[in-house]
């Protein structure tokens, strides 16, 4: 029997989108779904739930909890990744907390900054050891890794991990539905070329029947920018910059030195920027689950309707050889030629029975380019301190991060880091 192994299988509501999709994937019935996670209430939870949903939808997937991962992962063809070390008490938190001390405000911190810096310190390590187990018992599994930050892990996974990875994010797919709802435009029939790095990747062509629509979409972003609205900082990125950036005004926010500063508070105002956004959401996705939790856990009528999420498409084109396009995190095997070749960068990517091959994309404007490089360098610096243990390697890391190095001095920098390891206590590993 073919398996497809999630871990991170608490997250319930995703587990549900992923795995419902494969339910009503016809080339995925008979396939074992198999579920991992370190918090076995929530584990019992999806389990009792996509039972329920496999009941209702009629599918031929076995539904299997596993408290070993080893033998979650055993034989499995596709493996999906939807873990958080930590979680919101007391990782993310503290991320939020200790900068504050220093004057260093954030909106999400799970992507770069200093907060997906540590994110990523703490995270790195449990994925290398799904590397080792599946390197012993899954050797040519794909790996699906849905965990933020998305290009660091990804890397960790493909690099030091020697495992068959691709790294999956909503922000492509959302891109041009969210941006043409926004400016009242209709997007059907709409062609696109999208690349960079993850969150941010460039809207680098955008047509219909053969027609440049940047000008539109500018001349409409224009006006809407004359009032207050949930996008602004990406707006203004492509006024400034030329081209309209995949991720989320709130994340962009923070991974440039040009609008969340304590000189120029009145930048938060002016952008709309959601301050600690992400320790709000958190609470109260915290909440929801307490209210949905037997609605969703214990529905024995629960329905589902395929969702927009990648994987159950892609496994569907390796079984079937139908090919399926993507916009997927790979290395950078020459695909973007004027970024690292060691960088994660984010490219459209055809799926088929072969796996997954990325698109050549060339040079990217240098604008772009250099953007890019700028939150590349922290990646590949916080990787480095993950690989190796050196304690220098995180400081290079905040110190080359844009929004951390434009708010703070080098002292500043080093303390905070010292002060977030000690804070992160027994979550991180030792660094020297």
């Amino acid at each position: 029997m073919s398996k497809i192994t999630f871990l991170g299988a608490g997250s319930s509501v995703f587990a549900k989108n992923v795995l419902g999709d494969c339910m009503m994937t016809p080339a995925l019935q008979g396939f074992e779904l198999a579920l991992f996670d370190i918090n076995e209430e929530r584990l019992k939870d999806s389990e009792n739930m996509l039972n329920n949903l496999k009941l209702t939808l009629g599918s031929t997937c076995v539904v299997k909890a596993y408290t070993n991962r080893k033998d979650a992962l055993r034989g499995a063809k596709y493996v999906v990744n939807a873990i958080q070390v930590g979680g919101y008490d007391p990782c993310t938190i503290t991320d939020f907390e200790i900068p504050k001390k220093y004057g260093l405000q954030q909106t999400i911190g799970d992507t770069l900054g200093i907060g997906g810096i540590f994110r990523n310190l703490r995270t790195i390590p449990v994925l290398l050891d799904f590397a080792k187990d599946m390197n012993e018992v899954c050797p040519d599994a794909w790996f699906l890794n849905y965990t933020n930050p998305m290009a660091v892990l990804t890397n960790a996974m493909t690099t030091t991990g020697g495992v068959k990875t691709v790294g999956l994010c909503h922000s492509v797919q959302r891109c041009i539905p969210d941006l043409f709802e926004a400016l009242e435009m209709e997007s059907e029939g709409v062609q696109t070329k999208i690349a960079g790095i993850n969150h941010m990747a460039w809207l680098l062509e955008v047509t219909k029947d053969g027609v440049d629509l940047y000008p539109e979409i500018k001349r409409r972003a224009r006006e809407k920018q004359k009032e207050k609205h949930d996008d602004m900082v990406r707006f203004e990125m492509m006024f400034r910059f030329g081209y309209y950036v995949t991720e989320s005004s709130e994340h962009n926010a923070e991974y440039h030195p040009y609008f969340i500063k304590k000189n120029y508070p009145e930048l938060i105002e002016r952008f709309n920027i959601p301050i600690d956004e992400y320790l709000r959401r958190c609470e109260r996705q915290i909440a929801r689950w307490a209210t949905m939790r037997d609605e969703l856990v214990n529905n024995k009528a629960l329905s589902h309707v395929r969702s927009h999420e990648y994987a159950s498409y892609m496994f569907e084109a390796m079984e079937t050889n139908k090919p399926f396009k993507i916009g997927g995190n790979v290395r950078n095997t020459g695909l973007i030629t004027n970024l690292p070749k060691e960088a994660i960068v984010e490219v459209p990517c055809l799926v088929d029975s072969s796996g997954i091959t990325p698109t050549y994309i060339g040079d990217l404007p240098q604008q772009l380019a250099a953007l890019n490089r700028t939150n590349i360098n922290t990646q590949l610096l916080t990787l480095e301190a993950a690989t190796t243990g050196k304690k220098e390697h995180i400081y290079h890391a905040a110190m080359l991060d844009p929004h951390t190095a434009a708010e703070l001095s080098i002292d500043d920098i080093v303390a905070m880091c010292d002060g977030l390891i000690e804070a992160h206590g027994d979550w991180l590993p030792k660094f020297v």
